[in-house]
C-alpha cells in the first residue's frame, strides 16, 4: 500500500495528487496524507523557476516532516510576467527515496484586471475573487475554472501534470534512481 504526502491542505491539490496517482496506478490501494508545510518561497511564485523552487521545497519539506512514507508530492500555482502578459501555471514534484518526478501544466493568460492585481500584490487567488466576485476559489475552480465556465477547473488543469510526474515512477526501467535529496 503507497503511502503519499501532500504537502498541502488545499482540497484541490490533495485530490490531484490522490486521484493522478489512482489514474496511474489503478490496482494501487492509497494510503494518503495531507499536511502544510512551508514551500521556501513567496506568497506568489513569480516566475517559473520560482514556483519549481516552491515545489520541490514542499516535496522535501513534506519528506522530512513524514519520512515514513513512500511518496511526497509538492504542488505549486505560480504566475510568469512579462510586462504584457500574465500567465499562470503550477508545477508538480513528486519524490520518492530514489526517483524525483517533475512536470509543469498547461499556461494560460490571466486577464489584464487580474493581473494588475497581482502586480500590485494580490495572490492569484485573492484578486481571482476580487475580480469575479468569488470567495476562497483557489479551493475550488481556480482562475481556469472562472475563465472556462469551468470546462476546466483547477483540478483537471493539474491533474495531467500530476500523472506527467509520475512517469519516472510508472516507468521506473526507463529512469534510473536519481538522487532524491537533491533539490533541483
Amino acid at each position: 500500500m503507497p503511502r503519499l504526502v501532500i504537502a498541502s491542505t488545499n482540497p484541490v491539490k490533495v485530490a490531484v495528487a490522490t486521484n493522478g496517482f489512482r489514474r496511474l496506478f489503478p490496482h494501487a490501494v492509497i494510503d494518503s496524507h495531507s499536511i502544510a508545510v512551508p514551500s521556501g518561497v513567496s506568497r506568489q511564485p513569480s516566475t517559473d523557476a520560482e514556483t519549481l523552487t516552491g515545489a520541490l521545497t514542499r516535496a522535501a519539506n513534506a519528506q522530512q516532516a513524514m519520512p515514513e512514507a513512500d511518496y511526497w508530492i509538492g504542488i505549486e500555482g505560480g504566475i510568469e510576467d512579462d510586462g504584457a502578459e500574465m500567465l499562470a501555471f503550477a508545477w508538480i514534484v513528486v519524490r520518492s527515496r530514489d526517483r524525483i518526478g517533475k512536470s509543469r501544466s498547461g499556461t494560460f493568460c490571466l486577464p489584464p484586471a487580474v493581473a494588475n492585481l497581482v502586480r500590485q500584490g494580490k495572490e492569484l487567488g485573492e484578486a481571482d475573487d476580487l475580480i469575479f466576485g468569488q470567495s476562497n476559489s483557489k479551493q475550488a475552480a481556480g482562475a481556469v475554472g472562472l475563465l472556462t465556465d469551468n470546462v476546466i477547473d483547477r483540478a483537471q488543469l493539474y491533474e495531467h501534470a500530476m500523472i506527467l510526474a509520475l512517469i519516472p515512477f510508472k516507468n521506473e526501467a526507463l529512469y534510473p534512481p536519481t538522487l532524491a535529496d537533491t533539490i533541483g
